[in-house]
C-alpha cells in the first residue's frame, strides 16, 4: 500500500476550506500552516490562465528530510506516510532545510512540524481533513499502488504533474490540469 493524494486544479477555486479544515484538525498555531494555495498565472495578457494548487509535505517515496535526520525522528510510517516522531526531534532543523517543498516548520513547542494526510484520521479509515472538507471534491486520497482505486485511475485519466520531478524525491501528490 503506498497513499496518494491527487488534486484537480480545474476543480480547485481557491476556497481555502482545506487551509482552514486542516488548521482546525490538527490545532496548527496561529502564523504556521501544514498546507497552503499557491496561485500560478501563465500567458501574456489578454490571454493568461491561472492554476490553483493546494500544497502541503508531498510524502515522497525518496524524502531528502528522512535521510538527513540526525535524530531519526523524521520517519516512513505505513502506506509511505512521512512523519516526524517529536519525542525524538531536536528542533535542529537539518530536515526544514533539506526539503525542496518547503512543507515544514519549526513549532513554538520546539519541534518540527508538516502535514501528515492527518495519519490520525486515515488510521480510522477515514481521509485527511483537507479532502473531507473540500467543497468542489477536487481532492482525492487513497492507494496508489491499488490499480482501482480512485487515485489510480485519476492519474490514468488525464494529464498529470508533480510539484519539482527534478528533485528526485519521488512526490505523491500529483496535480490533473
Amino acid at each position: 500500500m503506498r497513499y496518494a493524494m491527487v488534486i484537480d486544479t480545474v476543480r480547485c477555486v481557491g476556497c481555502n476550506a482545506c487551509v482552514v479544515a486542516c488548521k482546525t484538525e490538527n490545532d496548527t498555531p496561529e502564523g504556521f500552516a501544514r498546507d497552503w494555495l499557491r496561485y500560478v498565472v501563465t500567458g501574456t495578457f489578454p490571454d493568461l490562465s491561472r492554476e490553483i494548487y493546494s500544497e502541503r509535505c508531498n510524502h515522497c517515496d525518496n524524502p531528502p528530510s528522512v535521510h538527513n535526520c540526525p535524530t531519526g525522528a523524521s520517519q516512513i510510517v505505513e502506506g509511505g506516510l512521512v512523519v516526524v516522531d517529536r519525542s525524538k526531534c531536536t528542533g535542529c532543523k537539518a530536515c526544514v532545510a533539506s526539503c525542496p517543498y518547503n512543507a515544514r516548520y519549526v513549532h513554538p513547542d520546539g519541534h518540527v512540524d508538516k502535514c501528515t494526510f492527518c495519519i490520525h484520521r486515515v488510521r480510522k479509515g477515514l481521509d485527511p481533513a483537507c479532502v473531507e472538507s473540500c467543497p468542489t471534491e477536487a481532492m482525492t486520497f487513497g492507494d496508489v499502488d491499488d490499480p482501482d482505486s480512485e487515485v489510480s485511475r485519476l492519474i490514468r485519466s488525464r494529464k498529470v504533474h508533480v510539484n519539482n520531478p527534478a528533485s528526485g524525491c519521488d512526490p505523491q501528490v500529483y496535480y490533473l490540469t
